[in-house]
């Protein structure tokens, strides 16, 4: 992208910024600059007063690559961009936030049915906690020999509560050379053009306008978003098992991360980190700058779609952040908690070196910064070869070298010369599919040529983990399976509920019919223990229950339209009396529910109002003195009475 910024920011004033419109998108934005006296310092955040005191420290540590591992280039000005991702201080929440209420012991889950609050408010049942702030960040390091100790750095921040790379490393790639040309004046002028963007729809295709410049991205969908409030509402097409067909459009969190840049010497190796992101398996990865490492993090994230993923995971994670402490004091035979950590710093490579899981990845030599235009979806990385790893040829894979990947020595050899390789010994179920490995393109020629390959590659291997995880995800679709009224039965009753969940009986019955012709193939005869600790792992009840939740919400749906749509005359005709009394007691329990929680769908005055005509129409075929009986209730009488 060009560094000129796309409108003449010098002359144009600054519109009035809507700041109830603009925290939609972001929280603030913070420019931090290193002090040699005093540190990491805030400089600027607006709009004032959207942190705390001890989430301003918390952004200032986290803003900078980390002095102790960052490898210092020589030339005079470097940019780089990373994200991370914070605790908010105002939750208070353990460290495997996003799972912790859902893990629990058991091995049967119940459809207990959810309230007319629940269906008609359109809320899941299941709420996510957030509790998190993502920082993106616009790093850039002046050197200077006039300057004490040679140089400067400042980097600009981006905060929100959204995941949404694809907009804000867009955003940055303004904002960030923006405020090195114009100064303060900067973050006033994107305010105010982010303060007029729509308000974001997950899973939607947004227009973003920054000056003259549009941007065209695809959210993230709801299905992947984790939400305190269940604002984000999940559609029944995600309760669909079947691979989608458009790859363009994002089916999980960060579609954008360049899955075969960040871990292109370790491609073989990218089934087994599937496997242990679906177990929810505590992961370390060690990177040598913050742009490898949240990328890489990113990328791991990326794999387990369209599976919503419960484990805590940290872009780029520093000794300074508050949950340090609580990860280096668990004793050697004590479990971490589950969660994807991304770190640059060689002082946890001795701390945490007892995680069960660690991955290296990245090129000591150079930034992870990429260039992406305004008008496209990249997902290229500069070219390259990292020091001391041959490179790889992509068409020779066999399953003789598929292992070479990993590394004999340990973690702890990364403190002298840094490789990519994986520490784990956890045996992969799924093999790796060679035939992927071989379609890959190798161009190290050029950046144009480099980044072109790149898109190719990640579409090739974000394909084949979607339809991965898909097929794995399969066995559970009947239990997601909403019912719909038949002709014979009367609409007005409660829908029957969606089939139980047993652990149990669930594998016996997947252990006799198999996990289908696209598995069968692709993992090794013990593919039943790969289910059993998916079900026991800390990603199955979560997912479990919003896809229920979603499948219930769908039943409801359906079941009102039915109700909508039924001619009451031709149900009732050949009811007896008592049948006749069920059915005008369930439409009075529809409509109660319709007058007590149905403001918030768009047809509740329609459907109030059929409702009211059906039970005076049920009301008129019973006998006189059943009439007389029913009139006694006061609140009922005020439903057949009440004029519309």
């Amino acid at each position: 992208m060009s560094q000129t910024p796309p409108f003449p920011a010098k002359s144009e004033p600054a519109s009035q910024v809507d700041e109830k419109c603009l925290q939609q998108w972001i929280v603030a934005f913070c420019i931090i600059r290193f002090d040699l006296e005093r540190g990491q310092v805030i400089e600027e955040c607006y709009p004032a007063g959207s942190l705390t005191e001890k989430e301003e420290l918390d952004v200032s540590f986290s803003s900078f690559p980390d002095s102790v591992s960052q490898h210092q280039s020589r030339s005079s000005i470097h940019d780089c961009f990373f994200f991370y991702r914070i605790k908010r201080h105002n939750s208070h929440q353990n460290m495997s936030t996003a799972s912790s209420e859902y893990i629990e012991k058991q091995d049967r889950v119940t459809s207990r049915k959810p309230t007319d609050r629940d269906l008609m408010k359109g809320r899941n049942v299941a709420t996510y906690n957030q509790g998190f702030l993502y920082g993106f960040v616009f790093n850039r390091q002046r050197h200077d020999e006039r300057l004490k100790r040679g140089g400067e750095q400042k980097s600009v921040v981006v905060l929100s509560h959204s995941p949404y790379t694809c907009v804000f490393r867009h955003l940055l790639q303004i904002l960030g050379p923006l405020y090195f040309d114009i100064g303060s004046k900067a973050l006033g002028y994107i305010a105010s053009y982010v303060s007029r963007w729509p308000a974001p729809i997950p899973g939607q295709e947004v227009d973003l306008l920054i000056g003259n410049a549009s941007l065209k991205v695809n959210l993230p969908p709801p299905h992947c978003l984790p939400s305190n409030s269940g604002v984000f509402e999940d559609s029944a097409s995600s309760l669909a098992p079947l691979l989608p067909s458009n790859l363009s459009v994002p089916h999980g969190l960060f579609h954008e991360s360049d899955l075969f840049g960040a871990f292109r010497g370790l491609l073989s190796q990218l089934w087994r980190l599937w496997e242990l992101l679906l177990l929810g398996e505590p992961i370390l990865v060690f990177a040598p700058t913050p742009s490898n490492c949240s990328e890489a993090v990113a990328s791991l994230v990326s794999l387990a779609a369209p599976l919503l993923l419960s484990v805590d995971f940290r872009p780029y994670f520093t000794i300074h952040d508050p949950d340090f402490a609580k990860l280096n004091s668990i004793q050697e035979a004590s479990s971490y908690p589950p969660m994807v950590l991304g770190v640059t710093n060689f002082i946890f490579l001795r701390s945490l070196q007892n995680m069960p899981h660690i991955v290296s990845v990245g090129n000591p030599t150079k930034s992870f910064s990429r260039s992406i235009p305004l008008s496209q979806s990249s997902t290229g990385r500069a070219p390259g070869q990292v020091e001391g790893i041959q490179k790889l040829s992509l068409r020779k894979f066999t399953p003789k070298n598929l292992l070479n990947a990993v590394k004999k020595d340990g973690p702890l050899s990364l403190m002298s010369e840094h490789k990519e390789a994986v520490w784990s010994n956890y045996v992969a179920v799924t093999k790796p599919d060679t035939s992927i490995l071989n379609r890959l393109v190798d161009a190290g020629m050029s950046p144009r040529v480099e980044e072109s390959m790149s898109v190719v590659n990640n579409d090739i291997l974000r394909r084949h983990f979607l339809e991965l995880t898909t097929n794995f995800l399969a066995p559970f679709g009947p239990y997601f399976k909403a019912n719909t009224p038949s002709e014979m039965l009367s609409p007005f009753v409660d829908p029957p509920p969606l089939p139980a969940f047993d652990a149990e009986d669930f594998l016996v019955n997947l252990s006799e019919r198999g996990p289908g012709k696209f598995l069968q193939k692709r993992m090794r005869s013990s593919w039943l223990e790969l289910y059993r600790r998916f079900l026991k792992g800390h990603n199955f009840l979560p997912w479990f229950r919003r896809k229920r939740a979603v499948a219930e919400k769908e039943q409801y749906r359906l079941w009102r339209q039915a109700r909508l749509k039924i001619t009451i005359n031709d149900l009732i005709s050949k009811m007896s009396e008592l049948e006749l009394v069920d059915c005008f007691h369930a439409i009075e329990r529809n409509l109660q529910g319709e007058l007590q929680y149905g403001e918030a769908n768009e047809d509740t005055e329609q459907v109030r109002t059929k409702l009211r005509k059906d039970l005076q129409i049920v009301f008129s075929f019973l006998s006189e003195d059943m009439q007389q009986l029913m009139m006694m209730n006061p609140e009922r009488a005020s439903l057949l009475r009440r004029d519309e």
